[in-house]
């Protein structure tokens, strides 16, 4: 029997917040002990973004404690809470300094490309030409190879007006489908931000958000109330697991009760 390729997804962490009141640690080890405690072990982890709260050091140093508890490889990316030199530093990504973090890595079968959607010193998420002219020259590096896309921002609309504003532009999305519907190899895009579970497709590749394993959003499509910015949170932690078996991507989320 051919063995699937696993890897588990998790996002949005932000070690060293009190959003709600809530400690955001316990949390992580609840969804790392339910990752490690799967019927199958995961071949490696994918973690998008926000893993520290304020980009200081000593958060990421914590992190890289909590996600050492894996016995397999951790991928990272940062997200918009995130301090890329810092990341980098404890993480030892590629690059240098606080230039965008972009990489790509095989996980078994799956091609994993890693993809900084960040502008830093802003929640909403661009990506320059340049950005966009190395995504299109890294899938074209191995067009017959499943490819997951990785990013901190997600490439979709959700119609929660919150989200949609501090999210992706809807020409920045047109901008990165140009790029995406050029490479039939990607199986899907990956990405979080949105701390909740949202799907839908860009040129054609099936886009997913996965849950936070910190706290979750709640739908609100109303405008946002100018005197209570606040968004209000809820909810338990979660992961994502994609699964790859001969060349098809299947994509699951697990909530923890």
């Amino acid at each position: 029997m051919v063995k699937p390729t696993l890897l588990a997804q998790l996002s949005d962490l932000h070690v060293g917040s009190s959003w709600e009141g809530v400690d955001p640690v316990p949390r992580i080890e609840r969804v790392i002990k339910a990752v490690r405690g799967l019927p199958n072990e995961v071949d490696a982890v994918l973690v998008t973004g926000d893993l520290a709260g304020q980009g200081r050091d000593e958060e990421y140093e914590q992190a890289w404690s909590l996600l050492g508890r894996f016995e397999c490889p951790v991928h990272v990316l940062p997200g918009n809470h995130d301090d890329r030199a810092a990341l980098r530093r404890a993480f030892e990504l590629p690059g240098e300094g606080a230039e965008p973090v972009n990489y790509s890595v095989t996980v078994g079968e799956l091609r994993l490309v890693a993809f900084d959607s960040n502008v830093p010193g802003q929640d909403p998420g661009a990506f320059s030409a340049e950005q966009l002219a190395w995504l299109d020259a890294e899938l074209s590096k191995e067009p017959e190879q499943p490819t997951l896309l990785a990013m901190h921002h997600a490439p979709l609309f959700t119609g929660i007006p919150g989200w949609d504003a501090v999210n992706l532009s809807r020409e920045e999305r047109n901008a990165l489908a140009e790029v995406v519907g050029r490479h039939p190899q990607l199986r899907a895009i990956a990405s979080g931000h949105l701390h909740r579970i949202a799907a839908s497709t860009l040129a054609g590749c099936p886009v997913l958000s996965v849950p936070s394993t910190y706290v979750q959003s709640q739908p609100d499509f109303e405008p946002p109330d100018p005197e209570n910015e606040d968004v209000v949170f809820g909810g338990p932690p979660g992961f994502a697991l994609h699964v790859l078996l001969d060349g098809e991507l299947a994509s699951q989320v697990e909530m923890l009760a």
